[in-house]
């Protein structure tokens, strides 16, 4: 049997909140699960998406410190256009979300920027961008 992601992960310090973000990027979420220690989600290529509270992972593992520094993690979407990853970043900054870097044409040809999550997490907007 070949390799295959389960899912992607996410450990969370306030799960409504990290809900929320996700759910303004465009992930459907079901609504009723901001007190849940532990939420699923798919997105429309299938993948997993998974959130636990911190107290949910130390139930199973009791010395588990969430990381400090940088990002955890860096999750990256696809958004389509460099029109949607501009509307997208304005969009979510504009409701109050933390733009980490703002909108620019990367040298390997696409539309990107980056966000964090309220958990601190990196979350890059891109897009090809047109070819010259």
């Amino acid at each position: 049997m070949g390799l295959r992601l389960g899912f992607i992960g996410i450990v969370t310090r306030d799960m409504a909140a990290s809900l929320a973000f996700y759910r303004a990027l465009g992930v459907m979420i079901t609504e009723g699960q901001d007190d849940a220690p532990h939420v699923d989600a798919l997105l429309d290529d299938g993948t997993a998406l998974a959130w636990d509270t911190v107290a949910t992972i130390q139930g199973f593992d009791p010395g588990y410190e969430p990381p400090t520094g940088g990002h955890k993690i860096a999750l990256a979407f696809d958004k389509g256009t460099p029109e949607q990853v501009d509307a997208a970043f304005a969009e979510l900054v504009g409701a109050g979300y933390r733009g980490h870097v703002e909108p620019w044409d990367a040298h390997w040809g696409q539309r990107y920027a980056t966000l964090l999550d309220p958990d601190g997490n990196s979350v890059d907007l891109f897009a090809a961008l047109p070819a010259n």
